[in-house]
């Protein structure tokens, strides 16, 4: 993204605020933003990068005025009236529309666990040859995507040098927008702090960053 969305190394931003003993959820309400977020992704009307994606969409000032599981909520609100399962006068009310279908079989609590353990996979098992070896010097593409992107912004047009080769994985581009998995590569990239920051870096840092095949391309 190109926007406050693609918070990676803005300034101005304030500190973090830590917490310590920090739980879980804060109030109940937030539980019940997850609990609903996992329930309606069991109905496969969409994947984990389109429902990134969707928070990308908030507006900015809405973004960066919300706490995160509010941005939860929004998500799932847009999701779900996107996918056809509820309607936005159902969102509104809190009521079901008389005749409305309900999902069957129900998500039951027995499920729950299982779901959250194994979540959908995003590896695939697939023989393609990585385009990059490890060592192998690399540059991330400049491109400026409308859509999703897991390539951060303040790595675009930066050298690195190829850490790891993961495997084969879902391309994140594409699937979030339901125009296909485009299985690809996936390599730890390592970007000396210099190279992404400038000479005010220390010398000794870097950031390793996971880039698929079509972020890349030789230096």
């Amino acid at each position: 993204m190109n926007s406050v969305h693609d918070m990676g190394g803005m300034h101005g931003m304030g500190p973090i605020q830590y917490e310590k003993d920090e739980p879980v959820f804060h109030s109940r309400w937030e539980a019940l933003s997850f609990a609903l977020n996992m329930a309606t992704r069991a109905g496969r009307k969409w994947n984990i990068d389109s429902g990134r994606h969707e928070i990308e969409l908030i507006p900015a000032a809405d973004y960066l005025r919300m706490s995160y599981y509010e941005k939860w909520i929004a998500r799932l609100e847009k999701l779900l009236i996107k996918s056809g399962l509820v309607t936005e006068s159902e969102i509104e009310t809190g009521k079901p529309a008389p005749g409305s279908p309900k999902a069957i079989p129900a998500v039951t609590a027995d499920q729950v666990p299982r779901m959250l353990r194994t979540g959908a996979l995003a590896s695939r098992d697939s023989q393609m040859a990585p385009r990059f070896q490890i060592g192998q010097r690399v540059r991330a593409r400049n491109i400026n995507p409308t859509g999703h992107t897991r390539l951060p912004r303040y790595a675009r047009g930066k050298i690195g040098a190829v850490h790891l080769v993961h495997g084969v994985y879902v391309f994140p581009d594409t699937n979030a927008q339901f125009l296909g998995e485009n299985p690809q590569n996936v390599y730890s990239v390592r970007f000396a702090a210099r190279e992404l920051w400038g000479s005010e870096a220390s010398p000794r840092d870097a950031v390793y960053i996971d880039m698929w095949d079509d972020y890349l391309e030789p230096a």
